[in-house]
């Protein structure tokens, strides 16, 4: 009996510990933050044949006379592009093109690619590699893998052991503490013809970053993101209010106002599949910002790094007029910036008995900054059908290499495409600011703004 009780406990230990998730690595692993690896956990040296130089720091000079708010000046602009990719000779650069751009290139056997000095702009403040150094040994991942705890103010898993934990460094990687930014989006259909589908003011904050918070008063909520349309007229009032949270006990909020009704509401369909209305449905709600809302559908793999052309330090992008910027079916290649940059490559498998339009998707995420650049999503078929990118932006004040503004995606069955949180020709353009009252990111509050 006595027996039978010790290995019953034993087995209940054992099933309990499996369910648990440990913090991601020893103090020993994590001083590597200070000497290999940069304080967010990249290699710090270079590439083997130099087309990856040493991470020196990231770019943090903020251009004489810059006033916050307006477009930040291409600290790059001098650069030439080193050779271009094109139809022709993509073979040549296979191993380091997404599946995605390689079908945008037998699609479009005009479409081609300037890829330009590889410049490791990525950088963030001191306290923030201070928290990510604490959390790289306290972070603890779920054993559902959709929330952390032990975790504020800067990477959760610098060191990642898993698909999960670097995807959670993406959804709380650093872009400010709070920021606004007027945005556009735009549709392109399968004919070529651009149409607006979306405009309006958007306010993001993100009180997992606040500078004066610290672990024991942090509420939970990760992200807060309010959007108030003002275009098309058709559209003009609504407004769409997110809390997204990422510990446990904080489930997500969501609510939307619409102006025929002159009511707030719950709107727990915003998430997953379903077709993005600010896209006029051509993009997913799950595509937006590179990766929006429950996480908890797919299974991730940690496939490892590899050197992969990106899009990468695209301020002179947000300089030019859209109709410069948008061509009939892909962005002008002659604006867009490739870079050569580590990447890790993630794997998101649909979970059994759960559904998606999108059962397979490729995450390619940034080693500096921890940011999603690309992914590709296959349909139910098996077929390649997604391609999503983010033109990242350069904020050298904060400083921050930022996706939430200037990122979209191409249908690679279509041919559509789109472009969203262009701040082309708008004001202000990705604005820092100081957080705002918890009172802004109430329902009623929502209802005031759109109704304006």
């Amino acid at each position: 009996m006595k027996r039978t009780l010790k290995v019953l406990v034993t087995s209940i230990t054992l099933a309990l510990a499996s369910q648990l998730s440990l913090a991601a690595v020893d103090a020993q692993t994590a001083e590597q933050l200070n000497t290999t690896l940069t304080p967010f956990g990249a290699e710090r040296a270079g590439n083997a044949d130099g087309t990856i130089p040493e991470w020196q720091g990231g770019y943090t000079s903020v251009a004489e006379g810059y006033k916050n708010g307006e477009p930040r000046p291409d600290p790059f602009a001098s650069d030439k592009p080193l050779f271009t990719i094109t139809a022709a000779n993509m073979d040549q650069y296979s191993d380091q093109l997404n599946d995605g751009l390689k079908a945008l290139f037998m699609k479009n056997p005009d479409f081609r690619m300037n890829v330009y000095p590889t410049q490791r702009s990525a950088a963030a403040p001191q306290w923030v590699y201070d928290n990510t150094f604490k959390n790289a040994t306290s972070a603890v991942l779920a054993a559902d893998e959709t929330s952390v705890s032990g975790a504020y103010g800067g990477i959760p898993f610098p060191i990642p052991a898993t698909g999960a934990e670097a995807m959670w460094n993406h959804r709380l990687s650093w872009s400010g503490e709070s920021v606004e930014f007027a945005l556009k989006t735009y549709i392109v259909t399968a004919d070529g013809r651009r149409a607006l589908a979306s405009e309006g003011d958007e306010l993001m904050q993100f009180p997992y970053y606040y500078k004066e918070g610290d672990i024991a008063s942090y509420s939970g909520v990760s992200q807060l993101g309010r959007f108030i349309v003002t275009g098309p007229a058709s559209k003009a009032g609504e407004a769409i209010l997110v809390h997204d949270p990422s510990v446990a006990d904080k489930g997500r909020a969501i609510w939307q106002y619409l102006v025929g009704q002159r009511r707030v509401r719950k709107a727990p369909s915003v998430a997953y599949d379903t077709p993005d209305f600010v896209t006029s449905g051509v993009g997913l709600f799950d595509e937006a910002f590179m990766m929006f809302g429950p996480i908890d559908r797919h299974n991730y793999k940690l496939m490892g790094k590899k050197e992969l052309f990106i899009p990468y330090n695209n301020n002179r992008a947000a300089q030019v007029s859209i109709d410069e910027l948008m061509g009939e079916n892909f962005l002008n290649p002659d604006i867009v910036r490739w870079e050569l940059h580590r990447v890790w490559v993630v794997d998101a498998e649909l979970k059994a008995g759960m559904r998606h339009t999108v059962p397979k998707r490729t995450y390619y995420i940034d080693e500096d900054s921890w940011k999603i650049v690309l992914f590709d999503g296959w349909d139910a078929k098996g077929d390649l059908w997604r391609m999503n990118y983010s033109l990242t932006y350069l904020v050298p004040d904060l400083p921050a290499l930022v996706t939430n503004v200037m990122w979209g995606g191409y249908d690679l069955q279509t041919s559509a495409y789109y472009f969203n949180a262009a701040m082309n020709g708008g004001t202000p353009h990705y604005r820092v600011r100081e957080p705002v009252s918890e009172n802004t990111w109430s329902p009623v509050e929502l209802a005031n703004q759109g109704s304006r």
